[in-house]
């Protein structure tokens, strides 16, 4: 059996398969809560091209076998590029670190309070932020977080929002340098989610400093929005076989990912950051005309091509555009939703038309049940918003009942007022005409038949 991926073995490797930083040259500047596959696809990439000292130290919430599994390898990993006219592989080495947050509290805490530390990245995705689905703030009445606010806050916490508030709380009452935190997950004003989050653990605490902490951050810890943007499908085995043949070593942590990648961010750190720009990161004052297009657009589409794939019995994005519906749903769906959208953001028809070539490249085997999960959380951010402005307006908004259809069909056998509350969308629940419209179209999609 070959040597496995490590700082060792990747120097035998071509120049063009080595990282483009050296990771003897990194120390841990960032934190990044969520070890997943987006991240070591998107916000890693993009650090190692920031350049030097700018390293990683990434923290699993949950999973200790991927920590595991990153440390046998020195924390490298190949990414492969999926394109039309042929794979691209190569090592990235701009994380330095794995932590398990459990586990390894006190390092994670330790690390949150160095003043070298001065940006904090998230992918948890929108279930990490224990979001009341009504108020839109924390819910301390989550087992999980009401068992963090109860807990040791020196010893294991389950929710990352525990886990960084307490951190912060303890960079603040040590006097440390101001700290950026940065949300990379799918949600509109991601900053703004996660700051109140974050702050309303503190306010729920029993800590008798509390009112001090919070005065402290509102001065030294910055919460700028964000939008990312890049297809990541989960790694199967033909992936990983595909990465030990390209690197001719074994990688346990091999990732794949499409050629497109995108990160636009608020322009309002508190602290040094990494100079992403190099990379092609877009800093702006206002990331909202962005962050609602990608949203409403490719989120929605993805959300929608996902159920309705699943519906009529099909298995990935790709098959799903090859059909003679799927490419209609997504411009549809988008033109649907182009009137919600700001100014100052992409062009609506030029982002439909990129969205159609993405979708379909066949080379991408983007699972739909993987977009399909945490359907509840997923459909209140990309659909609703975009439904209820239409229908304030008296628009008509077809494409959209028939994507509910179908999350309906997929959910449960609850009727679909019943589920639309349960999304946090009593308003919608009691707008008969909507429920209506949107029971009628479960026939059809319960035959496997798309009707557009």
């Amino acid at each position: 059996m070959s040597a496995p991926l490590n700082r060792t073995t990747v120097s035998r490797l071509p120049a063009g398969l080595r990282p483009s930083v050296d990771p003897a040259h990194l120390r841990t500047r960032l934190v990044h809560f969520g070890l997943g596959a987006f991240h070591r696809a998107h916000q890693a990439v993009y650090t190692e091209h920031a350049g030097e000292p700018w390293g990683i130290t990434a923290v699993a919430p949950h999973s200790t076998d991927v920590v595991a599994a990153l440390r046998d390898q020195d924390c490298l990993y190949s990414l492969t590029e999926r394109r039309p006219e042929g794979n691209r592989t190569r090592i990235v080495g701009s994380i330095v670190g794995a932590l398990a947050m459990g586990p390894d509290a006190k390092a994670v805490d330790a690390l949150l309070t160095d003043p070298e530390v001065t940006v904090v990245t998230l992918t948890v995705t929108e279930k990490g932020y224990h979001r009341s689905p009504l108020a839109g703030g924390l819910d301390t009445d989550a087992v999980a977080v009401a068992a963090d606010l109860a807990a040791d806050p020196a010893g294991p916490l389950t929710t990352v929002v525990g886990r960084l508030a307490t951190g912060l709380a303890a960079r603040m009452r040590a006097g440390a340098p101001p700290i950026s935190v940065v949300s990379c997950d799918n949600m509109a004003d991601n900053g703004a989610a996660s700051a109140r989050v974050v702050h309303d653990f503190v306010r729920a605490s029993s800590w008798p400093d509390r009112a001090a902490v919070l005065d402290r951050m509102a001065e030294a810890v910055a919460f700028p929005a964000t939008v990312v943007d890049r297809i990541v499908p989960a790694t199967g085995e033909a992936d990983l076989a595909a990465a030990r043949e390209a690197l001719g070593m074994p990688d346990a942590l091999a990732v794949t990912a499409e050629p497109y990648r995108q990160w636009v961010l608020e322009d309002s750190f508190a602290a040094p950051r990494p100079p992403w720009e190099r990379d092609g990161a877009l800093f702006v004052p206002d990331v909202t005309p962005y962050q609602l297009t990608k949203l409403r657009m490719l989120n929605g589409s993805h959300s929608a091509l996902a159920h309705l794939g699943a519906a009529a019995g099909l298995t990935t994005v790709a098959e799903t555009m090859a059909t003679d519906w799927g490419e209609r749903l997504v411009r549809a769906l988008c033109a649907e939703v182009a009137p919600t959208l700001p100014a100052g953001g992409p062009n609506p028809l030029a982002y439909a038309d990129d969205l159609v070539l993405r979708f379909r490249n066949p080379a991408m085997r983007h699972l739909l049940r993987q977009i399909a999960t945490d359907g509840p959380l997923k459909v209140r951010e990309r659909w609703l918003p975009a439904l209820r402005e239409l229908r304030a307006r008296g628009a008509r908004t077809p494409v959209l009942e028939l994507a509910l259809a179908a999350w309906a069909l997929s959910a449960s056998p609850e009727p679909v007022p019943a589920l639309l509350r349960a999304a946090g969308a009593a308003d919608l629940a009691d707008d008969d005409t909507l429920t209506t419209a949107i029971t009628d179209r479960l026939p059809a999609l319960r035959a496997g038949h798309v009707e557009l």
